[in-house]
């Protein structure tokens, strides 16, 4: 990527779980604390999430806005949120929630370097091992995220 679009302050691990909804909330939320996305953003999460499940399998669901709402964003960026206690996704067990903002196609190479990072299960064991949030942004800023 030309520039971070993952900070530490954009990584968070909690012990417990949360709703579908609550991980789409706080994953909205911390894109537009950054400035990445306005609030609007978080329906547009939602709108997608009605049409297709953004459940990406090993554990990983990547919330993101609908092609219509665009204008929702002004900047690309990511949010890495760890939930010990797990997601229930649709029906799915999830534990990683990357938010993801992209403007113009530059989630496209985002979304490409998640996918191999989430692919190798060696690696998403290492991710669930980290024991703090500078743990798992050191192992997703190594991956090229």
């Amino acid at each position: 990527m030309a520039r971070d679009v993952l900070s530490i302050g954009q990584v968070r691990i909690h012990t417990g779980g949360a709703t579908r909804e609550e991980a789409m909330k706080e994953a909205a939320d911390i894109l537009e604390a950054v400035g990445a996305v306005t609030g609007a953003y978080f329906d547009a999460m939602q709108q997608r999430e009605q049409t297709v499940s953004t459940y990406m399998g090993n554990e990983l669901a990547i919330p993101h806005g609908t092609n219509e709402t665009k204008d929702a964003i002004l900047d690309s960026a990511l949010s890495v949120v760890r939930y010990d206690g797990g997601v229930d996704w649709g029906g799915e067990p999830v534990t990683f929630v990357i938010g993801i903002a992209g403007k113009g196609d530059e989630h496209l190479e985002i979304l490409s370097q998640i996918a191999i990072l989430f692919s190798d299960e060696d690696d998403v064991a290492r991710l669930r091992a980290a024991a703090n949030a500078e743990e798992l942004y050191e192992i997703v800023s190594a991956a090229g995220v």
